[in-house]
């Protein structure tokens, strides 16, 4: 594997996780310097989601059809314009133009990303895909603890910035190190796209992606909102969204030598429980237990996140793993949209068995996917 090459998407990767890992932070000060309302809220923090969703498709069927890499450049200049735009907003209409443009642009090249390391690392495809996704979690786990201890309530804009800063890292490493692209010969092919309809395979994971990432959003959306709205301070906060990060990137680490094994369909039907028992835990006002809601979701997040992208990425059709890495985060995306919207303003006796009956579907999907003969992929 040549390593110059993948320092471009592991650096782009980390100004994406940055964005999850930092906003669910930023909504208490967010919502106060422009008076918003909790459904107005909702719909900025759901502005960037619906713009990752038109780009995933846009950067897959282009990353498909085209230079991998020059798509995967031109993501990583949207999204580094979309955080320099948020970090100088002064108004609602500039935030969300912002939150437009950087979403646009991570779903532009994030799906790119496992497909440039995997294509980078073909003997070891799982392990170099949970070393990224725990490299990555290690530095994102940081950041909530820097911005709350240091940075303070109300500096939301300078979060922003230290994201914009990362995507330009990003940007430098991988226009002076190029990502070694596809042969030639397949970029001159015509992709079948009617082909990825008939991957049952597919799907079914996508529609575990779609489940699990819907309850652990709504878990990212929901437990900072609830934290501040009870009096705890910035710094705690921080501490649980790093506590869950530093759980996601410590188990994944642990990981790494068994997703290329048969132990895949254990990690993953682990992930449903684990969120599903973080998620109702959260409802508890002891500290104590809060915290373990945050390391439960955090170790559903490791056993979900690049066991099904390593799956999505097998059972690709030849010649669509762009695509099919882009519906991978579009319906990531899509769940958690759909979860926030719908649960932002109920109580447990509403979202406790909703998020219940998201994570025994994820459980049905992964049972299903691993009893299908693999010829009808």
């Amino acid at each position: 594997m040549a390593q110059a090459a993948i320092y471009g998407p592991v650096a782009a990767h980390v100004a994406f996780v940055m964005e999850l890992t930092l906003v669910p932070l930023l909504l208490p000060s967010m919502r106060s310097q422009f008076g918003l309302s909790l459904g107005e809220l909702a719909w900025v923090f759901n502005s960037y989601s619906v713009a990752v969703a038109v780009g995933v498709l846009v950067g897959g069927l282009f990353g498909d059809a085209f230079k991998t890499t020059r798509v995967f450049g031109c993501g990583v200049f949207a999204f580094l314009t979309g955080s320099i735009l948020l970090a100088a907003s002064i108004n609602t209409e500039m935030l969300i133009v912002g939150r437009i443009f950087q979403g646009f642009g991570a779903g532009v090249f994030s799906p790119l990303v496992p497909v440039l390391l995997t294509r980078n690392a073909p003997e070891k495809p799982g392990r170099i895909l949970i070393l990224w996704g725990s490299l990555a979690g290690y530095v994102a786990a940081f950041a909530p603890l820097v911005y709350s201890g240091i940075l303070g309530v109300g500096n939301w804009n300078l979060a922003f910035g230290f994201i914009a800063a990362i995507a330009a890292l990003a940007l430098l490493f991988h226009v002076s190190a190029p990502t070694a692209d596809e042969p030639e010969e397949l970029q001159t092919e015509t992709p079948e796209y009617f082909a990825i309809f008939r991957a049952r395979h597919l799907w079914l994971t996508l529609a575990y992606v779609f489940f699990t990432y819907g309850a652990i959003t709504y878990f990212l959306f929901r437990l900072p909102l609830w934290l501040s709205e009870t009096g705890a301070e910035t710094t705690i906060i921080g501490f649980m969204l790093s506590t869950l990060w530093l759980t996601f990137s410590a188990l994944s680490a642990l990981l790494r030598n068994k997703v290329d094994q048969d132990h895949v369909q254990t990690i993953m039907l682990a992930a449903p429980l684990l969120i599903a028992a973080g998620l109702l835990l959260s409802y508890s006002e002891n500290t104590f237990l809060l915290m373990g809601s945050t390391i439960l979701v955090g170790a559903g997040l490791a056993c979900s996140n690049a066991p099904s992208t390593q799956l999505i990425l097998r059972h690709a059709p030849k010649g669509l793993s762009a695509i099919s890495a882009s519906l991978d985060i579009t319906l990531a995306r899509l769940g958690g949209i759909i979860a926030v919207v719908s649960l932002a303003g109920t109580g447990v006796s509403v979202a406790g068995p909703v998020i219940c009956a998201c994570c025994f579907a994820a459980a049905i999907c992964t049972v299903t996917v691993f009893r299908l003969p693999t010829n009808h992929t």
